[in-house]
């Protein structure tokens, strides 16, 4: 029989590709990728929001397919992640007062979580959120629990999505027939794996430029205090690259050639032209003024979505990752227009991975996100291997449905990132309400056996009173003695 496989599976859908990838984690801490599938998403998701369920279905179907001819194995389950311009973070502030001199438990602190956790957003749901300081009387304080007061004050920065975004991107996995354990958001994931402990404490902001988007996630001591995603990226530099009168192909090529994030004017020959194709040209300083125009305007909108109470803390600077930190003197355009002068790039996630995948290991920026999402799945998203002398879509190879042998996640098993699908919170709540009325059917039992044996015993009690009473002892005696007499006579 052959021996069962384990490998996990996670999806990133980007605005400019969907990428499914496997992969195997080691004890030593390292991550083997089987096999990696990408595909074009720009017909369907834009920004990094879906627009057209029935395509973005079709290409995740197609992926799945695809990583199952590489892998022999059918897949169960998958992760995915979740980022875009329907995900941004927004501050919330929550205050409870307390009896004067109250020790605060972990239990208070819970609840002011949860009241945090029924905000109500117009059209956004949360979908995660990340703990800033307790405020104790006048005090700031990461852990609350333990200390007196009379008032504690929770800051959290929760992470919203559109509802509308939600439901379109479950909808696109239920109709591909791939079940998903869990979504967690991308930015974060991305995080983990490129920034250091050092930087997170320090204080950072980490920048990944994406093709439509480019997103800001500020750190400090080791917590996410900010979040928000631009809706611009390299492919609006391609664009106004385009407008100098060539296909969108031909701009595209010309930015991955000749593109600067930043040129001295000095440097520039005026006398330059850059070549389109055998025939037309362009001026090579048209083409840098509009290349750095559009750049600076992204760079300059990163720079405002960084807190001024957090601008002069980040120790450890700007770390840019994502395929747009492949431009040359990124680094330097970055510094200028920023004013802050650490800036790294992150072109490699910092755990070790194993693979023969060439996307993988050009080791370019574009492929840390999706590495980040596998190192965070858990479990095992390995189903049956195929025989290879069956056809593989074939009726015996037919995947498992969405809600095949699926257990629903209860509130209570639910990690940071996960998101309930409405049928998934249907069955958790009848779940919870069916474990609820057990609870209490055993309680009302126990309770009633504890009442009878507390009757039995009480009655037991009270014979044996009444037996050993003075009247009952005395009683005992005359019969004992008038039997005497009758057996004499």
């Amino acid at each position: 029989m052959a021996e069962q496989k384990e490998f996990i599976v996670a999806f990133e859908l980007g605005s400019s590709k969907v990428t499914g990838i496997a992969g195997q984690k080691k004890p030593d801490g390292s991550i083997s990728v089987l096999a990696l599938v990408k595909e074009e998403s720009s017909s369907f998701i834009r920004k990094g929001v879906v627009y057209n369920i029935d395509k973005t279905a079709q290409c995740l179907a197609s992926i799945k397919r695809k990583l199952e001819v590489q892998l022999r194995t059918q897949i169960t389950q998958v992760f995915v992640g979740v980022g875009g311009q329907s995900v941004r973070g927004v501050r919330n502030v929550v205050t409870k007062d307390l009896p004067p001199d109250t020790i605060i438990t972990a239990k208070m602190v819970g609840e002011l979580m949860d009241m945090n956790r029924n905000m109500d957003y117009p059209d956004q749901k949360i979908i995660d959120l990340t703990e800033q300081e307790y405020r104790v009387d006048s005090q700031l304080q990461l852990d609350p629990v333990g200390i007196r007061a009379s008032r504690l004050e929770g800051n959290y920065l929760n992470i919203l999505e559109r509802k509308s975004f939600f439901q379109n991107l479950n909808k696109c996995f239920e109709l591909a027939g791939i079940p998903v354990v869990e979504m967690y958001l991308a930015p974060q994931e991305l995080s983990n794996v490129v920034l250091t402990e050092t930087e997170k404490r320090s204080g950072c902001a980490l920048v990944d430029l994406g093709a439509d988007t480019t997103t800001v996630a500020v750190f400090y001591k080791n917590v996410m205090r900010h979040l928000a995603v631009i809706p611009l990226g390299s492919n609006n530099i391609t664009k106004d690259i385009a407008s100098l009168q060539m296909e969108d192909s031909e701009a595209e090529k010309m930015k991955l050639k000749y593109a600067s994030a930043y040129t001295e004017s000095n440097d520039i020959d005026d006398t330059l032209k850059y070549s389109i194709d055998q025939e037309r040209q362009v001026e090579s300083r048209r083409f840098i003024e509009i290349v750095e125009g559009r750049l600076e305007e992204i760079i300059l909108n990163v720079r405002e979505q960084i807190p001024n109470e957090y601008y002069d803390k980040l120790l450890g600077g700007i770390i840019l990752t994502g395929g747009g930190c492949n431009m040359k003197n990124i680094e330097k355009a970055f510094a200028i227009h920023t004013r802050i002068e650490k800036i790294r790039t992150a072109k490699f996630v910092t755990m070790g991975i194993n693979s023969s995948v060439e996307a993988i290991k050009n080791h370019d920026g574009r492929m840390n996100t999706i590495l980040g999402l596998l190192a965070k799945g858990y479990i095992n998203c390995a189903g049956r291997e195929i025989d290879p002398n069956i056809s593989l879509f074939g009726e015996e190879d037919v995947p498992l449905s969405p809600q095949a042998d699926r257990k629903p996640r209860l509130p209570n098993e639910v990690g940071p990132g996960v998101i309930l699908t409405e049928q998934e919170q249907k069955l958790a709540a009848e779940e919870r309400q069916r474990q609820e009325e057990e609870k209490k059917r055993q309680e009302e039992a126990a309770a009633a056996e504890a009442a009878k044996k507390d009757a039995e015993a009480k009655a037991e009690a009270e014979r044996l009173r009444r037996e050993n009473s003075i009247w009952n002892r005395i009683r005992r005696k005359l019969g004992d003695i008038t039997d005497t007499l009758t057996k004499e006579e």
